[in-house]
């Protein structure tokens, strides 16, 4: 028998997620804490943004719900499914962004999300990625082992098409490059059904915190001084660069009207920009471009 969609189930997985996120993050980080909004959207929806800001360890954190109700898909959610668009719609969503303080630890990109139009027409879609600033090749081949481990109940070749896909997707076409080491992207995802979709989608969710906090653990301590903290705002800056000129998550947050302040918590609190800046061939900061923004098989290659 086929499982109906059910946007409630999404939604209450969601929301668990989000708290249980929440309270790791903040016992890792040890002093700040995630604020708590409750916000009533139109059609009776609900926005749950929770932001950590200023800790010792995490300099910015958020992990947002949303439920949204709307009579018509925004275009960055119909744009790759004309016959869509005009249509009545709810969706549920989770991101989350994570910006630590050490930039030996680097940021991390999750989200998750559920579209049901008419009552008719349902996807998923999300992932998680990693952006390092000053990258181990133990940090890399641990997140890819996880995704990998995410993608292994469903099928042999999955995460080979996630990966690639978060690859082509998190892609900064401007400068030819990609944001960070990759992991798992997925959308429009409707594959054996509602109940396998959404078990895929909670198989990715389950493993975002086995995926990043024992990286973060390793590295939030390690020492650094200005050299590195000039260079992580560099390349935060590239962060910014795709969250506002490439993203569909942040274009479809502010064409569906949310608040403009919960769609860009993601950004990063501090960033710079250098004209025409190379790295210096050799140095700690050449690494990263030689040796990891780049798409590679890592599991087999840094095992």
């Amino acid at each position: 028998m086929t499982t109906a969609p059910s946007i409630q189930a999404v939604k209450d997985y969601f929301l668990n997620l989000q708290a249980s996120i929440c309270k790791t993050l903040e016992e890792i980080d040890g002093d700040a804490i995630f604020s708590v909004e409750n916000i009533e959207t139109n059609g009776g929806g609900l926005s749950r943004p929770r932001v950590i800001d200023n800790g010792p360890h995490i300099e910015r954190g958020a992990v947002q719900f949303t439920h949204s109700v709307g009579d018509s898909l925004p275009p960055a959610a119909s744009g790759r499914n004309p016959h869509l668009a005009g249509r009545g719609f709810q969706a549920a969503a989770i991101s989350m962004i994570m910006h630590p303080r050490n930039p030996y630890a680097p940021t991390f990109h999750a989200n998750l999300r559920f579209f049901l139009i008419d009552n008719e027409h349902w996807h998923f879609g999300g992932g998680f990625d990693l952006t390092p600033y000053y990258p181990f090749a133990e940090d890399v081949l641990h997140w890819h082992r996880v995704a990998e481990s995410a993608c292994a109940p469903f099928s042999p070749d999955l995460y080979s098409r996630l990966k690639k896909w978060c690859d082509e997707y998190f892609y900064l076409s401007h400068r030819q490059e990609p944001r960070g080491v990759g992991g798992l992207f997925f959308d429009d995802w409707r594959e054996g059904g509602f109940e396998a979709s959404f078990d895929l989608t909670r198989s990715i969710g389950d493993r975002i915190l086995d995926a990043y906090v024992p990286i973060l653990e390793r590295r939030k301590d390690t020492a650094y001084g200005e050299r590195e903290t000039e260079f992580q705002l560099y390349r935060r800056g590239r962060y910014a660069e795709f969250n506002l000129a490439i993203d569909r998550g942040t274009r479809y947050g502010i064409q569906s009207g949310r608040r403009i302040e919960s769609v860009l918590a993601s950004m990063p609190p501090r960033a710079i920009w250098k004209y025409n800046w190379q790295p210096e061939a050799g140095s700690p900061e050449a690494v990263l471009y030689d040796e990891y923004l780049k798409s590679r098989d890592w599991l087999s290659e840094l095992a």
